[in-house]
């Protein structure tokens, strides 16, 4: 199939599945004779794995290496949980910091009448770098 198929068909678009192959998580696609990128269901079936692998948040970096586990069958298991373990530890990282921006930002915003006067504490706040 040509990448506008192969595009419906995973969910991506072709420049992305372009992309992929140019940063090698995918091969080189085979060719027509008129030079049209053609797809086979291999291919597909790598493109949903890359797909669902981003979608749970996972670096291209973290995915290449999870195309490598998946394609080696004497992979041990414990491999693939570490490099799980590593990205969920990231997210709970980055959770954490997002609920604290969350906390600051809703504390500006309590303190805020949104009134017609014109001081504002989260201007202020911006204004002064977050330093009172």
């Amino acid at each position: 199939m040509n990448i506008g198929q192969a595009a419906r068909q995973t969910g991506l678009s072709a420049k992305m599945i372009r992309y992929y192959e140019s940063i090698e998580l995918l091969p080189a696609a085979g060719r027509t004779d008129s030079g049209y990128r053609q797809y086979d269901a291999q291919d597909l079936h790598r493109l949903a794995f890359i797909k669902r692998a981003r979608d749970l948040g996972f670096s291209l970096e973290e995915v290449s290496k999870l195309l490598t586990l998946w394609q080696d069958r004497q992979r041990a298991s414990a491999d693939v949980k570490a490099l799980a373990a590593g990205h969920i530890d990231a997210l709970n990282r980055k959770i954490a910091e997002l609920s604290s921006l969350r906390d600051s930002l809703q504390e500006l915003m309590e303190h805020c009448h949104g009134d017609q006067r014109p001081d504002c504490p989260i201007l202020k706040d911006l204004e002064s770098g977050g330093c009172h």
